[in-house]
């Protein structure tokens, strides 16, 4: 478990290149100076923005195969996680859905100073968004399990990887699913909070 700034920045360290670092440096310097305009993270988790956010982001990639070539973020807020994925890979298409303008202007931002190519902003509701192929599906805070697969299944294959950073209610919403959904997730145990779970699944929802 990490617990500690230091153990949060080791481990980006051991996983992350020279110039992935570089842009994580930046956005925490970013990330603290729009804090102060918009509550984009709660002000306590500024003192452990590395492991609280940072890390809790890239530990993803654990469960994402490396062959995958692009990612859907839902409800990405200040950028956690597919902002983070999108500075650790640069190979990797991330897209990121959020709502609140406020939101999207910092995404953008954001993506500007990390001089990002492979990251884009869709500045509205998720039904909204155009149904396309995704190798890779994530959000964090967004809704209940059996909410995020009903609005978000038609973005998914049967190859498609889905990464659901949760708190203490992972196992319970996995346990909550159909039983032919059910037997597609499993929960993982977070690195960064012993009360925290990933949901992580392999396939095609068609209906919930």
């Amino acid at each position: 478990m990490i617990d500690t700034e230091d153990q949060a920045r080791a481990f980006l360290s051991e996983r992350c290149d020279h110039e992935a670092l570089k842009r994580l440096q930046v956005l925490d310097g970013a990330l603290r100076e729009e804090n102060a305009i918009q509550n984009l993270v709660s002000p306590s988790s500024l003192n452990e923005l590395w492991k609280r956010h940072f890390v809790d982001s890239a530990q993803l990639f654990d469960h994402v195969p490396r062959e995958t070539a692009n990612l859907l973020d839902l409800g990405s807020g200040a950028g956690f996680p597919g902002l983070i994925l999108a500075a650790l890979r640069c190979d990797l298409e991330v897209t990121l859905v959020e709502t609140r303008a406020k939101r999207v202007e910092w995404l953008n931002h954001a993506i500007g100073l990390l001089e990002l190519t492979n990251c884009a902003v869709l500045g509205m509701r998720v039904e909204k968004v155009a149904t396309r192929e995704f190798g890779a599906i994530t959000a964090r805070a967004f809704a209940p399990l059996r909410k995020l697969l009903d609005i978000a299944g038609r973005f998914s294959t049967k190859d498609t990887v889905w990464v659901l950073p949760k708190g203490r209610s992972a196992a319970q919403e996995v346990e909550d699913l159909p039983p032919r959904l059910r037997r597609m997730f499993h929960v993982e145990q977070s690195q960064t909070s012993a009360d925290a779970g990933i949901i992580v699944g392999k396939g095609k929802v068609e209906r919930v």
